[in-house]
């Protein structure tokens, strides 16, 4: 399997989609890798719809879509949803990764492939995504 999404996750994507007033049907998690942060590079996510080529993940009637060049990173990887005292949010439990920093939005891959070059920076303009604070 490419990448499970936890039942905890999908509740929380459902009730996400749900305050956006996005369509389960036609809207999703987008989950994609950039260029950057504290360990080289970053997860990221925003909603949208789905694009040729995705890799889609269903769950509970709530999807993820991923592009193939982010799967390369992915594969393998558990989206689920934390709630602690200090942090709450989508998480990324990924196999691929050779370390992560401390607050777990950047890692660096354990293969270093010339598929990294094939990723995008962050772009701040458009503000997409999340980019590593620490």
């Amino acid at each position: 399997m490419s990448l499970t999404l936890t039942e905890n996750a999908a509740d929380h994507l459902r009730d996400l989609l749900a305050a956006k007033n996005a369509s389960p049907e036609e809207m999703g998690l987008r989950l994609f890798i950039e260029k950057g942060g504290c360990a080289g590079m970053n997860y990221a996510m925003k909603i949208g719809a789905p694009e040729a080529n995705d890799e889609i993940v269903e769950k509970n009637g709530v999807r993820v879509f991923v592009d193939a060049e982010s799967l390369v990173y992915l594969r393998g990887s558990e989206v689920d949803y934390v709630d602690s005292l200090n942090d709450s949010g989508f998480k990324i439990n990924n196999p691929n990764a050779a370390r992560s920093c401390g607050c777990g939005t950047s890692f660096e891959p354990a293969n270093k492939g010339s598929e990294a070059s094939e990723i995008p920076a962050y772009d701040p303009e458009t503000m997409e995504g999340t980019a590593c604070k620490d």
